[in-house]
């Protein structure tokens, strides 16, 4: 899925940090920034259906700086947009973008998610799903879309954004509906990197980040194994994912601004398995 006041005194310190960050080599600049790591909340969807705002603050409580919110967000009020907002700041836990079905990058569904996204801090709209795509036709009207919502996006200085599944990894009579998307929408289109549906099609993700430098803007941290009862079930760093090169590819090519765990489920409930799941990344990449 599978879908942000600064002092004077502040301002000079960050000036002589990007100064000295400049006389750094790009891999060790990049692995001294400190990412965001938040969850792709589809990854507690059952107690997301039950209690929200509860399941924020439990999430919140686990250590995680960011949420992300998925479809279901379209249909809030922008009352109770400003209600999680409010919660939000109230955790010091951002959310930074959003999954989306195709229709709220369209010019019908745009308005209201760039409301609902401005009111929760959101400068990302993410298509996680384009709709019933079957030829290349198809992605090329997905194109279109994202490049349109991109153009309006930009003066209000967010992004639109496209989110992977299996399916844009798969080739299919000499087509891979991935590259062509993002060769055919400008760089302003952030590529979100779902990392473990494209593992499981055989496609090399350290590839993938090396030909889009500085579009993998955000990645779903989502891990998966060949085998028998491993697949999606795996935590992250259990499965055959190359984490360690991953994440300084990320950072150090791909332009990486966020990273998403997210789980599709496991042998633990999903709120553990949330815990877990960060746990594991702590331990490839301690907190500063």
């Amino acid at each position: 899925m599978s879908k942000e006041l600064m002092t004077r005194r502040g301002l000079l310190q960050m000036a002589g940090a990007a100064a000295t960050v400049g006389m750094l080599p790009a891999s060790v600049a990049a692995q001294n920034k400190a990412l965001p790591v938040g969850l792709e909340l589809y990854s507690v969807r059952d107690e997301l259906a039950k209690d929200l705002m509860g399941t924020v603050r439990a999430v919140a409580k686990l250590g995680y700086e960011a949420v992300e919110f998925y479809s279901p967000y379209l249909q809030w009020t922008p009352d109770y947009a400003r209600e999680v907002r409010k919660l939000l700041d109230e955790l010091n836990i951002k959310c930074l973008s959003t999954h989306n079905s195709r229709f709220a990058l369209e010019p019908e569904g745009l308005k209201k998610s760039i409301e609902l996204n401005q009111i929760l801090g959101s400068r990302s709209i993410i298509m996680a799903s384009p709709g019933r795509v079957t030829v290349q036709d198809d992605w090329k009207k997905v194109a279109e879309t994202l490049s349109q919502a991109a153009e309006t996006l930009k003066p209000l200085r967010m992004r639109a954004g496209y989110h992977n599944h299996q399916l844009e990894f798969t080739e299919r009579e000499g087509f891979r509906p991935m590259p062509f998307l993002a060769a055919n929408t400008p760089r302003d289109v952030t590529l979100q990197f779902d990392v473990g549906t494209c593992m499981e099609a055989g496609f090399d993700p350290l590839k993938w980040i090396a030909d889009n430098p500085g579009r993998i803007r955000s990645l779903h941290l989502k891990d998966w194994g060949a085998g028998a009862d491993r697949g999606y079930k795996v935590l992250f760093g259990e499965g055959d994912t190359p984490w360690k090169e991953l994440l300084t590819a990320a950072e150090t090519t791909g332009g990486a601004e966020l990273l998403l765990i997210e789980q599709e489920g496991s042998r633990f409930p999903s709120l553990e398995t949330a815990e877990k799941c960060l746990a594991n990344f702590r331990k490839l990449r301690p907190k500063s």
